[in-house]
């Protein structure tokens, strides 16, 4: 149950924040971290409302040391998690990295998600999505939330700017941490097309 709003919602689009031995108050995007938690919708002004108005030290019946930068937190750890799990996609080979792989992989079957990094040439991206789009009637879902460094400290390479999950199972999973983190940052960044931002908050699509 979010602790602002008082309503019950699916687990993915919460984030769980727990109470440190020194009463610090922290993260736990993966939920599992010891000791008495307080959930809250997964956007930046849901936590900013639960900080102003002493939403967690109710929930949690205990004084809590806020730090100014709680969303920040939030963002960065859900950014963590979103490129961990792409390295263990990978480490199952369960991802297609680079135009080739992914090119591949649109001739195959529709993907669930395409992932680009932000400062990739746009006529790279373009180019996939026009395939996609040609073979399958519509752009697949698009993410573009990371750099192309970001992306290639997750995944051991020197340089990742596409990329596409290989399992429908690890997509939809990711799709659902994106989500989460959707209430933090665009992801999909404003200068591409509108018909692109097809992955909406709380990883619905």
């Amino acid at each position: 149950m979010c602790v602002v709003a008082r309503e019950a919602l699916p687990e993915a689009q919460l984030i769980r924040f727990a109470l440190a031995p020194d009463g610090a108050l922290v993260p736990d995007v993966a939920a599992k971290l010891p000791g008495r938690g307080a959930w809250v919708r997964a956007r930046r002004e849901i936590v900013n409302e639960a900080q102003k108005k002493g939403a967690f030290a109710r929930a949690l019946k205990a004084p809590v040391k806020l730090a100014e930068s709680l969303a920040d937190q939030a963002e960065a750890a859900l950014a963590r998690r979103c490129l961990d799990l792409l390295g263990m996609a990978k480490r199952a080979g369960a991802i297609a990295l680079g135009a080739g792989q992914v090119e591949t992989s649109i001739r195959e079957k529709p993907l669930s998600l395409l992932i680009e990094a932000a400062d990739g040439a746009e006529e790279g991206r373009e180019k996939l999505m026009s395939l996609h789009i040609g073979l399958w009637g519509a752009p697949p879902a698009a993410v573009g939330c990371f750099t192309a460094s970001e992306l290639a400290m997750a995944l051991g390479r020197d340089h990742v700017i596409h990329a596409s999950l290989l399992q429908e199972r690890l997509a939809s999973v990711w799709a659902a941490e994106i989500g989460r983190l959707a209430g933090f940052r665009p992801i999909v960044p404003t200068s591409w097309p509108t018909s692109w931002r097809t992955l909406e908050l709380d990883g619905s699509t």
